[in-house]
Parts: structure tokens; sequence; C-alpha cells
């Protein structure tokens, strides 16, 4: 397989071979990684599918860089860790967050990757034991569990570098290989080598810099929560039993309640065919709705004529949003309940490090030190600060 970012990526065994070949996981080729970034980020419309694959292959370099340094891992141990990080995604929804807050209720993409796990696991005769206690976190090593995650897994030393490298935003460019070459396990901890004190340094801004400028971008943040919105409404129209456009997976969780309690073996059968095919086609189809909340809201997002936001450190007042409901009730001729669909108020939250999980440098003496205590860069000890902004989105 030839990857844009690491070149050629070589498939280790037949397991995998099989897994990456099964329906689940071809899945995730319908899947993208970034929601709606491509509309402030023409380029980032790479997929789950490229990630996992990504992800497969740091966990290969891992691997051989631990077994290098005297680290004992068996082949079992081997293969579980490329299994688990491979599917550690595979529960994502289309457009990755947005089904988790609108028709799929109180269960997250996580439970849900479990799932699929488990349900694979008994297809293929119960070779995904290992790999399922790892992910979970239950397995005896615990550096295994740190690889598939922590902050400094192998999950994020690939998607940095691959939305980087997608978006064009330089400031995420980390160095995945040097990164990986300074592991070591110490006391059944994954641990950087003193060394590699300064990639860790860039892998840290380069997540707060990517959270800013990509992830909580206030485009990026308008679009994925109109969608949510846009989700809820067709929820609630089908809850009413109005007659709705969608792919029959589609039909399936807009006309079922959906949640934890409920999602069983016909629901995960149905969630494996859902992908952002059948969400854009709906909206599309929607801009045609009676509902006006609806097919305003679709038109919105297809035409890419989104609504306006605005970001504060302050909580916005009652006051404040109540004005601005007010006024889109008079311009789009709502009723106030309709009108909380165009006007919303949230928070977000970027924490570049925490230091409950931390990071762990190795002296040339053996010793361990947090990062944040470890580095002479002034901004690593900051960056354990978590920074909290509010917005509000309302119609032109």
């Amino acid at each position: 397989m030839n990857d844009p970012i690491y070149g050629f990526i070589q498939i280790p065994n037949t397991l995998i071979f099989d897994i990456i070949e099964h329906p689940y996981f071809q899945r995730l080729r319908r899947i993208t990684q970034m929601g709606f970034s491509n509309l402030v980020y023409p380029g980032a419309n790479h997929t789950r599918f490229h990630h996992a694959i990504g992800c497969m292959h740091l966990m290969q370099k891992a691997v051989n860089v631990l077994r290098l340094k005297q680290v004992v891992i068996s082949k079992e141990e081997e293969t579980a860790l490329y299994v688990a990080i491979l599917l550690h995604d595979i529960g994502h929804g289309a457009f990755s967050h947005a089904l988790e807050h609108s028709i799929v209720s109180g269960i997250s993409h996580e439970e849900i990757s479990l799932k699929f796990m488990q349900k694979l696991n008994a297809e293929f005769d119960g070779q995904l034991s290992l790999a399922i206690q790892i992910f979970e976190g239950n397995y005896s090593r615990k550096f295994m569990c740190q690889l598939i995650s922590s902050q400094l897994d192998v999950d994020r030393l690939d998607y940095l570098k691959r939305d980087s490298f997608y978006t064009g935003v330089t400031e995420g460019n980390i160095s995945s290989d040097r990164l990986i070459a300074m592991m070591n396990v110490k006391d059944d901890a994954l641990v950087i080598e003193e060394k590699g004190i300064y990639s860790v340094e860039k892998f840290l801004m380069a997540r707060r810099l990517m959270y800013w400028q990509v992830y909580l971008h206030k485009t990026g943040l308008v679009a994925e929560n109109m969608l949510v919105n846009v989700l809820k409404r067709a929820k609630q129209l089908a809850e009413q039993g109005k007659d709705l456009y969608a792919s029959t997976a589609l039909k399936y969780f807009l006309y079922n309640p959906i949640s934890k309690v409920n999602f069983n073996e016909e629901t995960l059968r149905k969630f494996s065919i859902l992908d952002d095919y059948d969400i854009l086609s709906a909206i599309k189809e929607w801009m045609h709705h009676e509902d006006k909340v609806l097919s305003t809201l679709s038109k919105m997002i297809i035409d890419r004529k989104l609504l306006r936001i605005e970001i504060q450190e302050d909580v916005f007042t009652d006051l404040q949003i109540e004005t601005r409901i007010k006024k889109a009730m008079k311009k789009l001729d709502v009723s106030e309940n309709e009108a909380q669909f165009f006007v919303f108020s949230k928070k977000i939250v970027n924490q570049a490090y925490q230091q409950d999980k931390p990071i762990f440098i190795r002296n040339k003496k053996g010793q361990l030190k947090d990062i944040a205590k470890a580095s002479d860069q002034l901004n690593i000890q900051a960056l354990t600060n978590p920074v909290v902004k509010h917005f509000i989105c309302y119609p032109k």
C-alpha cells in the first residue's frame, strides 16, 4: 500500500490483511477523518481508512524500536498491537463526531468500536481477544495499552502529521519517526529518552496549534454543529411520523430510538453500512423538504452559507442569546422553538497536556520526570491549563 506521508506500507500478516478486507473496515473509506474541515481546508478529504492504516505502519516502527532496545514483545502481542491500533476508530460514525450527538445517544464511538471488535473476534475464532484486552486497557503490560491510548500514543502521532499534511497547516507537522525512535519502556511504562525532549515539546505545541487552527476552527465548528442540528431536526420529524427521504441505514437510526441499552447486533449491522454518503445524499434531498427548519439548514450546509459565529472568553448571557433568538424568529419567520436550531451557544476547551496522564522523560541515570517539569520551556507548564472559550451561532 502506498501512502503519501510514509511511502510504502507493508501488511504484516494474513489476519491483518483479512481484517482490512472486511466490510466493517472498508466502511472507513467512506468516512472523512475531519468531518466538515474541508469547508475551510479544501485538501482535508482524507478518510478514517487512511488514518488507521497509517497508525498500523507507525505501530510496526514502534515494535521494531522497542525490540532493538531489548523490550520483549511476543509474536502474539505484536499482532494484537497491530489489530488494536487498526481498529481503534472503527466505531466512528458518519462525519466522525456528528452522529454521536444527534441520532445515536448515550453511546460513544469507543464503545461502538468495542462492539465491532467483539463481533470480528467471533468471526475470526477468538484471534482478536488479546487485541481487545489491550484496547480496553486491561492487559497486564501497561506500556502496550499506552501505545494505543495515552498522551503520546500512535493514534496522535499519525493524525497530527496526517491532518497537517492534508490541510496544509505546517504547524502540525511533527517528527513521528524521531518520537518513535526515542521511545523506551521503564517499569512497564512507555517513556521517552532524554534526547527526545525537544521532539515532545514540539509535539505538544503542534497539538495546541492544530486544535486552534484546525480542529476548533470557527467555520468547522459552525458546520459540524449545523449538521448535528439537521440530524436532530430530522429525528424530531421522524418521531412525529413525518416522511423523510433517507437510505435504509439512515432511516433505521432516524425512526428508532437508539441508545446504549438497545444497541444490539441488528443496530451494529445497520451502523456498519451507514457512512458520509448516506448523510450527504439525505441533506441534499432535505433542501426541498416542507419543514422550514430542515430545508433551510440543509440548504445552508450544501451551499456553504453558514451561520455567523462569535467566539469570546466569557459566557454569553441569557439576554444576548434571547435577543439573537428573537431576531432569528423575525428574520426566518419561525417559532421560538424552531429558532433554537439556528441560534445556540456552546463552549470549547483546548488542553494540550493533561498532567494526570504524564509523558515521562527518562534521563541517563534512568530516572523519570514528567515533561512539564523536565522541560525548560515555560510554555509546557502553561499547556497544562485548559483554555475555555464560548461561542454563539446565529443567522447572518
